[in-house]
């Protein structure tokens, strides 16, 4: 089972990391980490504090010679953006946990809650699951993303109909929204400019896609052990995440359950699906097929033109504390999702195949696919 920790604050020194139970001898691409961490300090809209930081992981121990020992590995991701005056946060902003973290604490303010409620943790959740999408490519598993809406602009399902999973990605990394459509982003760049110059923000929602996915990842046995349920926790746990749909997702209440379930065909010793509706995971197990789900993600609760709130120590209506913030993070979210399904399903292959050095696991791993061929 792999578990990992993260320590430190937004504006503190470092952010710290440390992953445990990563199988020995897989080699540690520092280069390939240090791209997921640009990766999510890119998009249109966001703060300038992304101008300050130039994130980089550094690895200080549980790899020798570029490769994993067996041991718990550590990060460290130093800060740039820390030389301003931390005010206390008396006047806490809805939709942000200063109130509800300050009250809960026995704060006189939000300041200790936002240092630790930032977005800013997840650059090092990102350098993890950079460390697990190094160990899915062992087994052939990729996972990609794109958007999909932002605001009340939508990409039309149809532009991607026609286009690989590969050329995809490669195609939504270059634009500064993430979406593959040209025409989408210029109207989406229009959508943001309007929303910063009224001092507003905007959310949206975000596309997420793993695939060579084995069948059997996850299990119905208890509540806890479901597949959809983990990864539903897990980004859930994103900063500004307000749901998570699989496959079809919400249609399927509009929808007859014939024109809803995958019918079930099998071809050269596989199962497979015509459709993928239930988006590769059926009883809390993985299916075969691509696990497909999409979040949505709120607008950001810092606003340059704040809300009413009441102020913490005169208990007076007031506008709300306005800290540096991006007018939308949605693009930046869609890599941190990534990040995290890929440390859950780095997970599930070791609970499923176990081994303690990655050729054990491997060797794990063949032996099922060649066994499910006999069933």
């Amino acid at each position: 089972m792999i578990r990992f920790l993260t320590a430190g604050e937004s504006h503190g020194e470092k952010l710290i990391g440390i992953i445990e139970g990563f199988p020995a001898n897989l080699y540690l691409d520092i280069d390939f980490l240090n791209k997921e961490l640009s990766r999510r300090q890119k998009g249109y809209g966001r703060s300038n504090r992304m101008d300050i930081e130039r994130d980089e992981a550094i690895v200080i121990s549980g790899i020798n010679r570029g490769y994993t020992t067996g041991n718990p590995i550590s990060i460290v991701i130093k800060n740039r953006g820390t030389n301003i005056d931390l005010v206390e946060v008396t006047r806490p902003r809805p939709g942000h946990g200063d109130l509800a973290g300050a009250l809960k604490y026995n704060q006189k303010g939000g300041r200790n809650v936002l240092e630790r409620a930032s977005a800013r943790e997840t650059a090092m959740r990102v350098a993890i699951g950079g460390i697990c999408k190094l160990l899915l490519k062992e087994f052939n598993i990729e996972i990609y993303s794109h958007i999909v809406q932002i605001g009340r602009i939508k990409v039309s399902e149809e532009l991607y109909k026609n286009i690989g999973r590969k050329e995809l990605v490669n195609i939504v990394d270059e634009s500064s929204v993430r979406v593959f459509d040209k025409d989408i982003e210029k109207s989406i760049i229009k959508e943001l400019d309007k929303a910063k110059k009224a001092g507003d923000t905007l959310g949206g929602v975000m596309e997420v896609i793993g695939t060579g996915i084995p069948i059997g990842l996850g299990s119905y046995v208890n509540w806890d052990r479901k597949l959809d349920g983990k990864i539903a926790q897990g980004i859930m746990s994103i900063p500004g995440i307000k749901g998570v749909e699989f496959g079809l997702g919400f249609e399927t209440a509009n929808r007859l359950g014939s024109k809803v379930h995958d019918e079930i065909y099998y071809k050269d010793s596989s199962y497979y699906r015509k459709t993928n509706n239930a988006g590769g995971i059926e009883g809390g197990v993985s299916n075969g097929e691509d696990i497909v789900f999409r979040a949505i993600m709120k607008p950001i609760p810092t606003l340059r033109k704040p809300l009413k709130t009441v102020d913490m120590e005169t208990k007076e209506i007031a506008l709300a504390q306005f800290e540096r913030s991006d007018v939308c993070a949605v693009p930046s979210a869609s890599i941190i999702a990534e990040n995290i399904l890929a440390y859950i399903l780095a997970n599930e292959i070791m609970i499923k195949f176990g081994g303690d050095s990655i050729e054990e696991t491997k060797a794990n791993y063949t032996n099922y696919r060649e066994g499910l061929k006999s069933r």
